[in-house]
């Protein structure tokens, strides 16, 4: 299914990007009679996640051919449908189970009373009322009467106190949502360069439950169950089309943008930039604009904090001290308004080298 619904989807894309501004050519035709092709084929929400032809049919939503406009939004609005419906039954389903888990209401149990009568003995036996939390009585007292009149030994039986029913106190533990099912294999779109691509990233996505389990430190270690619970086929093919949506292909004219993410998330000294990526912490929406600072690691975040602590130290600290005298002529403007240090910048037996700025162009120059 999913692969004749991006060969569908890939021809109707391909046949809108040649009929743009042509109306009534061959290749809108091609497109409407591909898109209709699309509506007639079933589709669910776990096909539409995986693919993500969903998000991109909504560029030709707003194609100038009306006619493709028209069909592209219809069926834009009955995929929406279905992934409306799907959360709808899954919704309702958990609300009735813990509806019906959470109904403990008890009827109180009459009192019953049995008495017996013969010639020689009575028998009666007192059973007291359920308690209000739905427990039976503890202990059923029974007394023997005698026909003369005297009492009996009362006989005491001892019962193990059993729930009827689930009180309103007890809660059934909730299962914990976990998300779509993991894909088993690479969702390909019958596209060599791409398919290279979510291939490349599948492999480096893979390789992050072992840097995790294996990194020194503890903050990312306790993340290793995040981790795992994270699928690394979807997550490729998740970023791959991002990067397809936003840049185009790889060889066009957004190559060195690819170059530079891929590069970054398959970095054997970058693992914490892909991990980031996998768990959702940078979404794959924002990689097409990602800076460069963004993607590094932290350890390299570090080294950069710490040179720019060191420039501003070096910068708060000034240059030599300078003198501000009318000797020197600006080349320049003619101006004698200058500022000047002196630096010893050759050996010691040689005078010093005097570095003249004028303050009013902002010429430099220097003399020995």
């Amino acid at each position: 299914m999913d692969r004749e619904l991006l060969e569908t989807f890939e021809a109707a894309k391909k046949a809108a990007d040649a009929a743009a501004g042509e109306h009534d050519s061959p290749e809108a035709e091609r497109c409407l009679d591909a898109l209709r092709r699309l509506r007639d084929i079933r589709v669910n929400t776990d096909v539409l996640v995986s693919t993500q032809v969903g998000k991109r049919l909504r560029h030709l939503t707003k194609h100038p051919h009306s006619g493709i406009q028209a069909v592209a939004t219809d069926l834009f609005g009955y995929w929406k449908k279905v992934v409306l419906e799907e959360t709808g039954k899954k919704n309702g389903s958990s609300e009735n189970e813990r509806s019906s888990d959470s109904s403990g209401k008890i009827e109180k149990e009459r009192p019953v009373k049995v008495e017996r009568n013969s010639s020689s003995s009575s028998m009666k036996v007192e059973k007291r009322d359920v308690d209000v939390r739905g427990q039976r009585p503890d202990s059923v007292k029974v007394e023997k009467t005698a026909s003369n009149g005297s009492k009996a030994q009362p006989a005491k039986v001892e019962r193990v106190s059993k729930e009827v029913s689930r009180t309103p106190d007890t809660k059934k533990t909730a299962s914990v949502p976990t998300g779509p099912p993991k894909l088993t294999s690479l969702v390909k779109c019958n596209d060599a360069t791409r398919d290279k691509i979510r291939e490349l990233l599948a492999e480096a996505f893979s390789k992050v439950p072992g840097e995790t389990s294996n990194d020194d430190r503890d903050e990312v270690r306790n993340i290793l169950d995040q981790v795992n619970a994270c699928d690394p086929f979807r997550v490729a093919v998740t970023v791959e089309s991002a990067l397809f949506e936003k840049l185009g292909r790889s060889t066009g004219a957004q190559k060195a943008k690819y170059r530079s993410i891929m590069f970054n998330l398959r970095a054997d000294n970058n693992t914490d930039f892909r991990r980031r990526v996998l768990i959702g912490q940078v979404r794959p929406e924002r990689l097409p604009d990602i800076s460069a600072q963004e993607m590094a690691s932290d350890a390299r975040k570090q080294e950069n904090e710490q040179i720019k602590e060191k420039a501003l130290l070096e910068c708060e600290r000034g240059g030599a001290p300078k003198a501000t005298t009318d000797q020197f002529k600006c080349g320049r403007c003619g101006q004698r308004k200058t500022t000047y240090y002196q630096l010893q910048t050759r050996s010691a037996d040689e005078p010093m080298t005097t570095f003249v700025t004028c303050v009013n162009c902002n010429n430099h120059w220097k003399f020995c």
